[in-house]
């Protein structure tokens, strides 16, 4: 058993709460390994559930009292978005503490569920982490990623090829979220592609040959069935002009790589650097979700390509080197940001064994600056 970082006794002790993640992050299992003993678990995508209650949200209640939980699980919430008036009835009479799971947030949001503001918060949960594993590979997380079937398969091409088609058959197609699967399947490649970079519509327009406003529809449906998210630009410095365009992000590598066809990456390619610096972009948004951190994760790039790569709130800026030696000219982007006079941690994260001071720019292994970050040295 692999101890998850998410504790969500802890959390719904306070409040009920909304646990959103993509597909086989972990949910159901941690469901299970923290709550056996406590929770009454509705799981839609049991067909008994499932017809029931969307045919009489309304019994909710009766399951409810039927069970010995004090916890009510709803998994796969968004299958019956017509249950959260139910939820809310019975949250505000009942007292009753609820964990509502769900893969995606599209039919909730488009719908106009009741999203039970200020009643319910919101959690996330995320593929394996560094701190989860205590034998991790980077070289097989690069690849692969680090969805828990795939990270402990002996076959993991095979899990990621499988989960692909999963989510563009079950997830896409079965709810009916687009008109046409192939100008979609081409689009996936292409943003994989782009994995990490700028978002540039009429280039990712172009390439998937479809028309800017679908690329932007489809944009937002990655983000809504949470396999993408935007990281925002910074844009408060006052000596250089920031871009305001935000970057775009695979929620795990390998399932970025497996939509590109990449089935290799060579340790002194960009690829590589690319998927490294994905490495600690995931690891940050995970700790900023785990911990209950409300710091904002951003980027910063000027008109003229002076660049650094995360900011944590305006407390911590950190640039990533995928380099095993790193010099004078891999700070020059948090050299430029140092000027700016905001900013109290000026890291520069790498695979250089030896940790050293220049200027403003404190020089970290990406091992040791995980395990500073959990401690909360930076924050």
């Amino acid at each position: 058993m692999i101890e998850r970082q998410l504790k969500i006794k802890p959390l719904l002790a306070r409040k009920s709460f909304f646990l959103f993640g993509p597909r086989a992050t972990g949910k159901s299992t941690l469901i299970r390994q923290q709550l056996a003993d406590s929770a009454t678990v509705i799981d839609l995508l049991n067909s008994r559930f499932y017809l029931r209650l969307s045919a009489a949200p309304h019994d909710l209640e009766a399951i409810i009292r039927a069970g010995s939980g004090k916890i009510i699980v709803i998994d796969e919430i968004q299958r019956i978005p017509e249950l959260l008036n139910e939820v809310h009835r019975l949250i505000e009479s009942e007292r009753v503490t609820f964990l509502l799971t769900g893969s995606s947030a599209r039919k909730l949001r488009r719908g106009r569920a009741n999203l039970l503001a200020g009643r319910v918060w919101q959690a996330q949960m995320f593929p394996f982490i560094y701190r989860e594993l205590e034998r991790f590979d980077l070289d097989r997380y690069l690849l692969h990623g680090s969805l828990p079937a795939v990270y402990l398969s002996d076959y993991p091409e095979e899990e990621l090829d499988a989960y692909v088609n999963t989510y563009l058959r079950e997830e896409i197609m079965a709810e009916g979220l687009i008109r046409r699967l192939p100008p979609f399947s081409r689009f996936l490649k292409t943003i994989a592609l782009a994995n990490g970079e700028i978002l540039n519509f009429a280039k990712l327009a172009n390439d998937a040959q479809v028309p800017p406003s679908t690329v932007s529809e489809y944009v937002s449906l990655l983000q809504d069935t949470l396999v993408g998210h935007l990281l925002p630009a910074w844009t408060e410095s006052k000596k250089r002009k920031a871009l305001k365009t935000a970057k775009f992000y695979f929620f795990d590598p390998g399932v970025g790589n497996t939509l590109a066809e990449i089935r290799t990456i060579e340790r002194n390619s960009n690829l590589y650097g690319k998927n490294f610096e994905q490495f600690i972009c995931l690891e940050l948004q995970a700790y900023l979700s785990y911990q209950r951190k409300k710091e904002q994760l951003t980027y910063w790039r000027t008109k003229n390509g002076q660049e650094v790569d995360f900011l944590l709130g305006t407390t911590t800026a950190i640039e990533v080197k995928a380099s095993t030696r790193v010099s004078s000219r891999d700070m020059k982007g948090l050299r430029y940001l140092a000027e700016e006079h905001i900013f109290k941690n000026y890291l520069l994260v790498s695979q250089d064994p030896v940790p050293f001071q220049e200027g403003p720019v404190l020089c970290l292994h990406w091992k040791q600056f995980l395990t500073d970050l959990w401690e909360n040295k930076f924050l």
